[in-house]
This record gives C-alpha cells, sequence and structure tokens, in this order.
C-alpha cells in the first residue's frame, strides 16, 4: 500500500497547462514506465455556481470505479470547454485511501449565463426543452451561458429539432431583453421581423386609453411576435388594472396589419377587463420573535377593499426595512395571491424567511483625541450584542452633525463590517477635520470683498 501511495501521480491542470506525473522510483535500463492509470474513487467538482456537479460529471463523462489517466481527464476537459460553458476547466487527482485516486473537476464558469427563450418557432416548447436536456445535461440548470461556443451548439440543436418536426427554419440567437427587463438567450427565426410602431386597445372602459398608451411606450419599436408582445402586455398593462382589482384581466385577440405612414406594424389588442374583485385576508407565515402586530399594520389594506396588490407590495417593502432595522440582514418576503372566483375576491398569502439575526460587534472611532472618543461611546446607543440596524451608523453621524457635538467638523463615514459567519457587524466611525479656509492674495479668504 505505501509503495503504491508513492507510485501514484499527481496531476495538474488548468486552462492549457501541462501534465507532470512522478516516475517510478526504481526502473531498469531501457524498460518503459507503466502507464499512470487508476480507478477513480471520488469525483469532486470545485468552483461550480451555475450548474451543479452532476451536470458537470455528466458532460465530463467520468464515474467513480472507471480507470482513467491522462487522457481519460485530457478528453473530460475537452468536452467540457467545448460547451462554451466555462472559461477555464483543469483537474488533479491525489492517492485515495484505497487503490485508486480522489479525483477533483475544477472550473471557472462564464459569468454570462442566462435563461433560453424561444420564439415564433411553431414547434412544442416543452418538447424541445427536453430535447435540448437530453443533449447537453448544463441545458436542466435553466441558464445558457452567452459565449459563441455555446450559441453554436445550440443553435444546430435548435435547427435540428425543428427541421424534424416540419418546420425547417435557420435559427438565430443571442442576447436581448425581454418583457420582464431583464435578458435572455433568445432563439427565433433568423428572418427579420418587423417592429411595432403603433398599438390600439378595443374594449377597455375601466382604464384610458391614454394610460394604455403610455404604460406601452416600451413595446414601441420592440420586434413583433405574438409570444413577446403578450409578454409586454402582462409586464406593462396587467399590474394598471390588478391595482384597480381586475384580477382576471384577459387580452383576447392580437391581430397586426401594416402601418401606412412609417415602416412596422400596427397591433390591435382587444381586452376583457373581467370583473373587480375585493381584498380578502392577509396572513403572514413564517414570522421571527418581534412584534407581528407592527409588521401586518406595514400592509395598509383591508378586508372588503378593492384588492390593490401594489399597495401589498409596498406594505412588503415596508415589512422587509423593518425587519433589516431588527438584524435580520437577509430577510426575504414574498406574498401569493390566492384567488377566489366565487366570492371574487383575494386573499394574500406573506411568506417571512427572516434568516439569522446580526447582532452589534466592535465599535471603533478614528480621528478624535481621547475626551472626543469617549462622547461618542457614551451616546452611541446600538450596543454590543444588541440586534445589529444598518442605518443607524448613517442616522447617528447625522444627528452628531446636527447638533453640533464637535467644532470644525469635516467629513464623516460610517464604515461597516458584516460577518456571516458570526452574524456580526462591526462599524468604524472615521472623523475628520474640517479644511481651513484657503487664503487669496492680500489675505483675504474665498469670497471676501
Amino acid at each position: 500500500m505505501k509503495n503504491m501511495k508513492r507510485l501514484l501521480p499527481i496531476l495538474m491542470l488548468a486552462g492549457a497547462c501541462g501534465f507532470a506525473q512522478t516516475k517510478p522510483a526504481a526502473q531498469s535500463a531501457g524498460s518503459t514506465a507503466p502507464a499512470a492509470r487508476w480507478p477513480i474513487e471520488s469525483l469532486r467538482v470545485e468552483g461550480n455556481h451555475t450548474y451543479s456537479a452532476e451536470q458537470i460529471l455528466a458532460v465530463a463523462g467520468l464515474t467513480v470505479g472507471q480507470v482513467a489517466g491522462k487522457p481519460e481527464f485530457e478528453a473530460a476537459r475537452k468536452r467540457l470547454t467545448d460547451t462554451g460553458a466555462f472559461e477555464t476547466v483543469g483537474y488533479k487527482f491525489t492517492p485515495g485511501s484505497a487503490k485508486g485516486y480522489a479525483a477533483l473537476i475544477q472550473v471557472l464558469e462564464v459569468q454570462q449565463a442566462y435563461p433560453a427563450e424561444f420564439e415564433n418557432l411553431h414547434v412544442s416548447e416543452q418538447e424541445l426543452r427536453a430535447a435540448l436536456r437530453e443533449k447537453d445535461p448544463l441545458f436542466a440548470s435553466g441558464k445558457l451561458a452567452a459565449t459563441q461556443p455555446a450559441f453554436e451548439r445550440y443553435k444546430k440543436w435548435v435547427e435540428e429539432f425543428v427541421a424534424a418536426k416540419g418546420q425547417p427554419e435557420k435559427i438565430a440567437v443571442g442576447v436581448a431583453p425581454i418583457a420582464t427587463g431583464e435578458f435572455a438567450v433568445v432563439f427565433r427565426p433568423a428572418h427579420s421581423l418587423p417592429a411595432v410602431a403603433l398599438v390600439t386597445f378595443r374594449g377597455n372602459h375601466v382604464v384610458p386609453s391614454n394610460v394604455l398608451h403610455d404604460a406601452m411606450i416600451a413595446g414601441i419599436g420592440a420586434e413583433y411576435t405574438e409570444d413577446r408582445f403578450r409578454e409586454i402586455l402582462n409586464s406593462a398593462i396587467r399590474p394598471i388594472y390588478e391595482a384597480r382589482g381586475r384580477m382576471r384581466v384577459r387580452f383576447t385577440e392580437l391581430s397586426t396589419e401594416p402601418t401606412k405612414d412609417v415602416l412596422g406594424v400596427h397591433v390591435f389588442v382587444t381586452i376583457d377587463e373581467g370583473r373587480s374583485y375585493t381584498m380578502g385576508k392577509v396572513s403572514i407565515e413564517g414570522l421571527p420573535p418581534i412584534d407581528a402586530a407592527d409588521l401586518r399594520r406595514d400592509i395598509d389594506v383591508k378586508t372588503g377593499d378593492v384588492a390593490n396588490f401594489d399597495k401589498v407590495d409596498q406594505g412588503l417593502e415596508t415589512m422587509r426595512k423593518a425587519l433589516r432595522r431588527e438584524g435580520y440582514l437577509n430577510a426575504k418576503i414574498t406574498a401569493d395571491r390566492v384567488v377566489d372566483d366565487g366570492h371574487e375576491s383575494v386573499d394574500a398569502v406573506v411568506h417571512v424567511e427572516a434568516g439569522p439575526q446580526f447582532t452589534m460587534g466592535k465599535l471603533t472611532v478614528a480621528g478624535l483625541d481621547l475626551e472626543g472618543e469617549a462622547e461618542v461611546f457614551r451616546i452611541w446607543t446600538m450596543k454590543m450584542g444588541k440586534p445589529f440596524n444598518p442605518e443607524y451608523p448613517d442616522y447617528f453621524l447625522g444627528v452628531i452633525r446636527q447638533q453640533n457635538l464637535f467644532e470644525h467638523l469635516g467629513k464623516t463615514t460610517a464604515e461597516v463590517k458584516i460577518n456571516d459567519k458570526t452574524h456580526t457587524g462591526d462599524v468604524r466611525l472615521v472623523f475628520t477635520a474640517e479644511k481651513p479656509a484657503e487664503k487669496t492674495e492680500g489675505g483675504r479668504g474665498p469670497g471676501r470683498q
């Protein structure tokens, strides 16, 4: 066992660096060194964030128990780099506990990765996504790397899929903004698409047409496909109706015709505004051990009011700020809508993930004499071990300046250092003296006559 460990090579590779191996301890003249291939005892992945270890190993094609050496690991590295999803790929393996290697795949992922969107391909998107997952395990992550090698691979697969479905089409692929304001890797027919020049709404009574047109300004000039235009309607127009309680608004029909005066299409949108829904009950789940009544009051909606989820969202933001002031710096708050069509009402179920509570750590003061430091420590009220309020340091410095506690006070800053392991926040207050006014010729200061 000891002799075997001395002979096992340690292999390291990053990007295009070389492969090194130790020589056997003893070797007769003219003999050939044995191949450095041993069973893989364990496989780990390091440096991944977007893609899971299982997805990366599936592409690499390495498995526990496989007998492998430099050729197998080089082939695995090439398979990973060919995806276009990684800046660099490396590996190393060291002696394991038995007769084999403990192997590590090291990756640096491409940072620009976005979800995939498919527009106007006239095939089942569900089937297309399933086919791409079979082609590439990385597709299951929900993110595609924004690199030319990745684009070319997926473009080829999408073209093959649509052709097999009787829709032969050249595909264009690239990063583009979508209706939500985010970016996506968009696949669509390569031929140019008409741009939206005009929009006319039909069937609207609750919301005036000028309000709808103002909200759709982002859609003017966008390339038109029905799917993309419906996304714009859902992000720009639906919230306007939901703020008025119209929870079941529908865009029942879209039609287009060429415009006469400008290049583009005129889009006609028929709206079914639906009935007005009222606010039901608001429940909060997962509250941390703080005053729940105050948090409930932050959501300023009442049962029986017109359902307005803009106000609910504003209340969630107020709750989030209140939790941060109590030391819950990583608090996440979301709300689900439970629509009751029979009673034409909608409940709000608020989910709170407070996370750990951070407390005040160490306070240090720079730039003051001993007397000034002592005064700062005396009036600082966020003591060690108390809930950490990230707003308090700047507020404290504002009070000092407002009350003019120190003469000739210049710039003041609060430096906050958050420790995610100890869940504490250290604060360093930096004070500087006011710079004296510069003297001009004749001894006059600035502004003197």
